[in-house]
């Protein structure tokens, strides 16, 4: 860590008063020194992973950092200010601003090194000696751990000196900790028992449990956040401190860039309770299962590990073993307090996304079937029964065959992994059950979206009810498939499933009559969905109802115009984007330009993702731009009487569309629309002739959930 911060990256008196100028003015001083190479690529890269959680911490404290490929080795930069500055923490502004830079592939020891200054900011003499230095070498030396002579000289507060503070701390101060000291490996800081640290810890655990006959109570923590640098470990720090004080034993496994170890799994089986503090999936989560859990989001782990103890404890003490109904994580709610929509949208973005590579497979091999053999192919026998080897209508049958299989699929796993993000595991099979029923009854895409939540409602609350412990190894095999199934079952075919398969019948007749008007406002208001967040919630809604239409043997022809005008929308963004860097680069930043080249090839092959960097670097010009140029590609294509059989292809599947001339015409138009908006809001926005675009990376907030979001079309 001796060179990752120096003198040069210490701002003492910064003087920004938004958390973006912050990062700017600590970009700057690592630009100069040679660690960023592309300023506003790297901003764009700290705004994004900003925009994904707040990394405001509690105690004056703001981490903004993300790992980017615009930065050369790991760097750190501190600034303090004086007026304080909004990172989105719960108490308020902070005055202590650290900026972490990692390269896209930094080394398991470097961040292990930045893992240590994430634990160091729980520790309040650190954090307080930050506040009281005034002079940017001995804050460069008191990050790194070095000189701590001069530097507890520097620090000594008006209560009481720094020295005396440090000698009779519990945890080692942080101006004494070297690195290795500090920073213990990535396996050892993987899981490190808080117990076991101290002999004045396992005595005050002792007596506070009750005597030294009585052990102590054992929880077990697996810690993550979406970069894998500093909530990981912060949050790691603050619930071992929060046991040591409890006189809890804590161990932590942190699942961060560094790679984990695995706790033992002696550790887990001797723990009376669990805890995840996490933002990312929890890897190999089963390991758990059976112990009273809390499930809660990284920020939470940090700010209120006491409160998350002592929920723990209460679970284990009424014995709710609730594992098996944690909530998985698609659907896990982080912070206390999320809606019910959140959720429920989570729910169903989780059954999309997995229906979704089923949709493409299928969809492009019954279009290749068609494209060999006809639109009569769909009346070939079975390949099973006939199948010429040198015949090319026994090739497009197998293929049409195969389509078919694959789009089979749809409803069920719709259902089922909408189950899935609602109960986890035990709710995939009553899920599947209940979408198989919605086909078997005609009830469709709707009847699927109602028997994954029905699926995933009925598992959640068999899970609340309190089993014998002796039952409850055979509750996920045995019990909820077979209970779950039978009330799914017994709903959808006896209860729901009419009402539910006439609104589906009657969607679909009213779609088979749209013409003229109706059909081309249909075809407008598809293409805004399309292009309003580029691969996100809204995005895929139009896509999954258009790929729901033409998921049958033989699909209408207004569902076939509404897939046309859904990819033919959802190609205008990239291209427009590629288009405007193309006649007006000096609009754009060079990293835009090279997005740029690459935009071309990801809008004809109907890739959305293709315009995510523009809109995430200027929401406010090009979301609206790309809407606008997706509504006309829409309407016109609606207008022209274009067909699509096929979910996905773009440009390469031209040959299967109707109409394919004025289909191109149509997305011609709305990509000129939008690279024409787009030119002349960044023109308008220009200072000064010749100036760069300022604010690259800086609204990256308003669109960084689309770069979360795998794009749906």
């Amino acid at each position: 860590m001796s060179d990752m911060i120096t003198a040069d990256l210490v701002d003492l008196d910064l003087s920004a008063d938004t958390k973006e100028a912050a990062a700017r003015a600590l970009a700057e001083r690592m630009a100069a020194k040679g660690r960023v190479t592309d300023l506003e690529g790297f901003l764009a890269d700290v705004a994004a992973r900003e925009a994904q959680m707040p990394t405001g911490l509690d105690g004056g404290i703001g981490i903004p950092h993300c790992r980017s490929a615009h930065v050369t080795e790991p760097t750190l930069a501190f600034g303090r200010s004086a007026a304080g500055i909004d990172f989105g923490a719960p108490d308020g502004p902070a005055d202590l601003v650290f900026l972490i830079a990692a390269p896209a592939g930094a080394d398991d020891a470097h961040l292990t090194i930045l893992s240590s200054l994430a634990r160091q900011l729980m520790n309040a003499e650190f954090t307080a000696a930050l506040r009281s230095v005034d002079d940017p070498g001995r804050a460069a030396a008191l990050i790194r751990g070095e000189d701590a002579e001069d530097a507890e000289d520097a620090e000594a507060s008006e209560e009481a000196p720094a020295a005396e503070r440090t000698g009779t701390a519990p945890a080692p101060g942080p101006a004494s900790a070297s690195p290795s000291a500090a920073a213990p490996s990535s396996e050892d800081s993987a899981a490190t028992p808080v117990a076991a640290s101290a002999g004045a810890a396992a005595d005050t655990t002792a007596a506070a449990s009750g005597g030294a006959d009585r052990p102590p109570f054992r929880v077990v923590a697996v810690t993550s956040c979406p970069t894998g640098i500093a909530h990981t470990y912060m949050a790691a720090e603050s619930l071992e401190n929060a046991g040591r004080e409890a006189g809890v034993e804590v161990v932590v496994e942190t699942q961060g860039s560094a790679g984990f170890t695995r706790l033992d799994p002696a550790v887990i089986a001797a723990a009376d309770g669990v805890i995840f503090a996490h933002d990312v999936p929890v890897r190999d989560k089963e390991r758990f299962a059976g112990k009273p859990t809390v499930d809660v989001g990284v920020k939470a782990g940090i700010n209120r590990p006491g409160e998350l103890i002592t929920e723990v404890r209460g679970k284990a003490a009424r014995g709710e073993a609730t594992t098996a109904a944690a909530p998985t994580p698609v659907e896990r709610a982080g912070e206390a307090g999320e809606g019910y929509g959140t959720k429920l949208r989570k729910w169903l973005m989780s059954g999309v996304s997995y229906m979704v590579p089923f949709v493409a497979a299928g969809g492009l091999l019954i279009a290749l079937g068609f494209a060999l053999g006809g639109y009569k192919i769909n009346k070939a026998p079975s390949v099973m029964d006939h199948f010429v080897w040198t015949q090319t209508d026994s090739w497009a049958a197998l293929l049409f065959q195969i389509g078919g299989v694959a789009f089979a699929f749809l409803v069920p796993v719709l259902a089922g992994y909408i189950a899935y993000g609602m109960a986890d595991r035990p709710g995939l099979v009553p899920g599947f059950v209940g979408g198989s029923i919605a086909l078997t009854i005609n009830a469709g895409f709707l009847g699927g979206l109602a028997a994954g939540l029905i699926a995933g409602g009925v598992v959640m609350a068999i899970q609340k009810v309190r089993i014998p412990q002796a039952l409850r190894g055979i509750m996920p095999v045995v019990v909820i498939p077979l209970i779950s199934s039978a009330v799914v079952g017994f709903l959808m075919f006896v209860v729901i499933g009419k009402p539910i398969a006439s609104a589906q019948k009657g969607m679909t007749d009213w779609l088979n009559g749209l013409t003229g008007t109706n059909a081309i406002l249909l075809g407008a208001l598809l293409g805004l969905m399309m292009c309003f967040d580029l691969g996100g919630p809204v995005n895929k809604v139009a896509y999954t109802f258009a790929t729901a239409g033409i998921a049958v043997s033989t699909p209408s022809d207004s569902a076939m115009k509404i897939m046309a005008a859904v990819m033919a929308a959802g190609m205008v963004p990239p291209l427009a984007m590629a288009l405007a860097t193309t006649v007006r680069g000096r609009l754009f930043t060079q990293t835009e330009r090279e997005n740029g080249k690459a935009a071309w090839v990801l809008g004809a092959s109907f890739i959305s993702e293709g315009a995510i960097p523009f809109a995430a670097a200027d929401p406010l010009r090009v979301i609206p731009s790309a809407m606008a140029g997706g509504a006309v590609t829409g309407a016109l294509s609606m207008a022209f009487g274009a067909t699509l059989r096929a979910p996905h292809g773009g440009i390469f599947v031209v040959p299967l569309i109707g109409n394919p001339f004025l289909y191109l015409i149509a997305i011609a138009a709305g990509v000129c629309v939008t690279t024409a908006l787009v030119v002349a809001l960044k023109t308008l926005r220009k200072a000064a002739p010749g100036t760069a675009v300022p604010e690259a990376g800086a609204n990256a907030q308003m669109a960084s959930a689309d770069r979360k979001q795998p794009v749906a079309a």
